[in-house]
């Protein structure tokens, strides 16, 4: 199990907070245990978060016990930050901790000096004032968040959960982030940069809707040669009719969402197997490793061989 430490300072912004508190409380292991256990750490008793008063449980010195520091912006994103403060994130990321901010959390990153020639972002309209206040950072506000290995940055709001599913993905792989993204209700088609590499989920569907059992049909026979009158003629639906309540139930199409079945059956056995990429092509229903490869690049945002050399668990594989 690992540890993340959620630092909440005066004038905390409590969505950044309660961001992270929710997304790895959650998070389950695929046997069913916890990943994570959160501490939400402070530099003085009570907080002031604007609309109540938090007692942190555990002091600044819990960071040092911590894999992961997550920064939750504050309101004022420019108040001076606490020298006790500064120094306990520094001793952190020197013990080998990843410290990864939220929105405008960036500028309480940025005042380690830790992300001094480094890229990094935050919400949008705090990103002039980050450029203006610390110039020896380069200031990327066109992303959700930026990874600089040990050190990540998120911009506004929602964007603090693609972070978070970046995180577990890295620690635990797609599968976990995958479930942890649908407990969230994540939306999953995103712009901007690397949102596309985060998880690659089906869009989620109303429990009992009329589509639900044609989408687990499809999941289940997704290494078929499967075409958009095979759908129709599983669901008794006409093909005009499928396009019709796909859009309104998914926002995709049959097709589209097959494919994206298909890449993500691909991402579990490029994980968990030795399986060749072009017998895995075919296990999930690509007849061509040309068309496969296309369509994950596509869709993940890199190609199988580079995917698989940054997400498989060597421990959890097993032979071809």
């Amino acid at each position: 199990m690992r540890t993340v430490a959620v630092l909440a300072l005066d004038q905390v912004v409590p969505f950044d907070l309660s961001t992270p508190i929710e997304v790895f409380s959650r998070t389950r292991l695929p046997d069913g245990g916890p990943a994570y256990r959160v501490l939400v750490c402070g530099a003085t008793p009570t907080v002031d978060a604007g609309a109540f008063t938090l007692q942190p449980p555990r002091g600044l010195d819990a960071l040092a016990d911590a894999d992961t520091v997550i920064l939750p912006g504050c309101a004022d994103a420019t108040a001076p930050i606490p020298d006790e403060v500064l120094d306990a994130l520094r001793r952190a990321a020197a013990g080998g901790a990843r410290l990864a901010s939220i929105c405008a959390g960036a500028f309480i990153l940025a005042a380690t000096g830790l992300l001094d020639g480094l890229r990094a972002t935050t919400h949008w309209s705090a990103a002039p004032a980050l450029a203006a206040r610390h110039p020896e950072i380069d200031v990327d506000p066109d992303v959700l968040y930026v990874d600089n290995g040990r050190l990540l940055t998120s911009a506004g709001a929602a964007a603090g959960l693609d972070l978070c599913l970046h995180l577990i993905r890295q620690d635990y792989g797609s599968a976990v982030a995958a479930d942890a993204a649908r407990l969230s209700v994540m939306p999953l088609e995103r712009e901007g940069g690397q949102a596309q590499f985060i998880v690659h989920e089906q869009p989620p569907t109303t429990r009992g809707s009329l589509l639900e059992p044609v989408l687990r049909w499809m999941e289940d026979n997704c290494g078929r040669d499967l075409g958009l009158a095979d759908i129709a003629a599983h669901a008794g639906m006409s093909t005009r009719t499928l396009n019709r309540r796909f859009r309104e139930q998914t926002g995709t199409t049959p097709l589209q969402w097959l494919h994206r079945t298909r890449i993500r059956r691909a991402q579990h056995l490029l994980e968990a197997t030795d399986h060749p990429v072009d017998r895995i092509a075919a296990r999930v229903g690509f007849g061509s490793p040309t068309a496969f490869r296309d369509r994950f690049k596509r869709v993940v945002g890199t190609n199988p061989h580079a995917y698989r050399s940054a997400f498989r668990a060597p421990a959890q594989s097993t032979p071809a």
